[in-house]
């Protein structure tokens, strides 16, 4: 199964929402929508996970990296993901820690 990406703005965040598997045959889509957005210079980011249904360590370096790239220019990131297997990963891999994890859209935008 491939990846969709798409994103628009609320407010003062973009929300780049995702359904599908991020592996490394899919991970351009999503890195090339990260990058416009970026280029855009929006760089407060929800990025919607609930319609993931893999994420490979491709992916785990892609969202590692665009946080990187939002913290240098000021802005913030954050992830919405509902899947229990999906936190899963980002608990043994301590990734929890490092991003700000939210179960609904609401509640990120809110933030």
């Amino acid at each position: 199964m491939d990846v969709r990406v798409t994103s628009r703005d609320v407010g003062s965040w973009t929300v780049v929402e995702v359904a599908g598997e991020i592996d490394v045959s899919s991970a351009d889509a999503l890195r090339d929508e990260l990058s416009s957005v970026l280029e855009r210079e929006r760089t407060d980011l929800v990025i919607d996970l609930r319609a993931v249904t893999f994420m490979d360590s491709t992916g785990l370096g892609l969202l590692v990296g665009t946080l990187k790239k939002v913290r240098m220019q000021g802005g913030t990131l954050q992830l919405v993901i509902d899947n229990e297997r999906l936190l899963k990963v980002l608990r043994l891999t301590a990734l929890l820690q490092v991003f700000t994890v939210h179960d609904t859209l609401e509640a990120a935008l809110g933030a």
